[in-house]
Parts: structure tokens; C-alpha cells; sequence
């Protein structure tokens, strides 16, 4: 069975809203500041273990509109060349760049994309990943966590979810004080350890 991976930019206050330089919300861009090479190789790390993105529309129409416009270096490229699962329900087919349309049920899509031993890996996409948690779809949390306080937008564990509980499998701290935490499901890793 393949894994699922949720790779999220939080805020300490629990925010992960426009972490990027696009986007409406008023504190946009707030992770830029804090980005290294520790970071980048993270994100390398967890893009090289994955055999295809399943993204949410919003974060699949913010990387369309600018990730098939760069090439030349190794993320970049296997950005672009992976398959991409993009759950919506007002996208129409065809989509761009390599990327398929889960129309239907997205949690129900998702577990059958989990049946074909893919690992998935999710950048972002917030309303997605809240449907995911709520159908216990998500097997690894990758939670940049910034040292900064925004007190106001969006949150990434959004209210009227149940109870999640997480154990936590690896903590790195980036010279800039970006905490990199690897949380999976309490029951899996005691599943594992049985």
C-alpha cells in the first residue's frame, strides 16, 4: 500500500495560509525569509521519495501558473515530470502538466490511489488534507513549523475534526529555527512497533 505524505508550512500559532510569495491573504510570502538550503533539502527529500502530488485545486492552480516555466535543476525537473492527482470539483479535463482530475469523492479516489502502492506526496492544499485527516488517509505529517506568530489566518488542523492523535518520528531544527517534525498516526507506529 502506498504512503501518503502531507508536507505543510505552519506558522507557531498554527497558520499555514499563502506560506509562498502569491496569494490574497495580507501576511503572504511569510515563509521566504526563513527558506535555506536545510529546508530545500527536506523538501528534496520528500519530493524524491514520491511517485506522484496529489494537490487540492487552489495549490495545483498557484504551482500550474508557475512551476512548468522553470527548468534546468533536479527539483525542478522532477517537480514537473511527476504524475499529479489534482482533487476538484470545478476543474474540467483536460488539466496541464501532467496532471489527472479526481473529480468524484476525493477521499474515496485517494484510497484507491493509496491501493496502487504510490506514494503520495501533498504540498499545501489545506482543504484537502482536512478531508483526508477526517477519513484517516494521511500516513506521514511533514510540519515545517516557523518561529513566527501571525494570529490570523487560515489554520492547518481546522475546527469540528475529531481528536488526531500523532507521535512524532523525527524532529531536525534549521539554522534559521524552522523546526522540521515527521509525526505519522499513533495507532501506525505502534502497529509498526507490534
Amino acid at each position: 500500500m502506498g504512503k501518503i505524505v502531507a508536507a505543510e508550512y505552519l506558522t507557531l500559532d498554527g497558520v499555514t495560509e499563502d506560506p509562498g510569495p502569491t496569494g490574497d491573504f495580507e501576511h503572504r510570502g511569510w515563509s521566504v525569509t526563513s527558506w535555506n538550503d536545510e529546508l530545500a533539502g527536506a523538501q528534496s527529500e520528500l519530493l524524491f521519495a514520491s511517485d506522484a502530488l496529489l494537490l487540492g485545486r487552489v495549490t495545483y492552480e498557484e504551482f500550474v501558473a508557475s512551476w512548468p516555466l522553470r527548468s534546468g535543476d533536479p527539483f525542478t525537473d522532477r517537480m514537473n515530470s511527476l504524475p499529479k492527482f489534482v482533487a476538484s470539483t470545478t476543474l474540467e479535463e483536460p488539466l496541464e502538466w501532467n496532471a489527472t482530475l479526481l473529480r468524484r469523492d476525493a477521499a474515496n479516489e485517494v484510497r484507491k490511489l493509496k491501493q496502487t502502492d504510490q506514494n503520495l506526496l501533498i504540498y499545501g492544499s489545506g482543504a484537502l488534507v482536512d478531508t483526508l485527516i477526517q477519513h484517516e488517509l494521511i500516513d506521514v505529517y511533514r510540519v515545517m513549523l516557523y518561529p513566527l506568530v501571525l494570529s490570523t489566518g487560515k489554520r492547518f488542523f481546522r475546527e469540528g475534526g475529531d481528536r488526531t492523535t500523532l507521535t512524532l518520528t523525527d524532529a531536525k531544527t534549521t539554522s534559521t529555527g524552522v523546526v522540521v517534525l515527521t509525526y505519522e498516526p499513533a495507532e501506525t507506529v505502534s502497529q509498526e512497533l507490534t
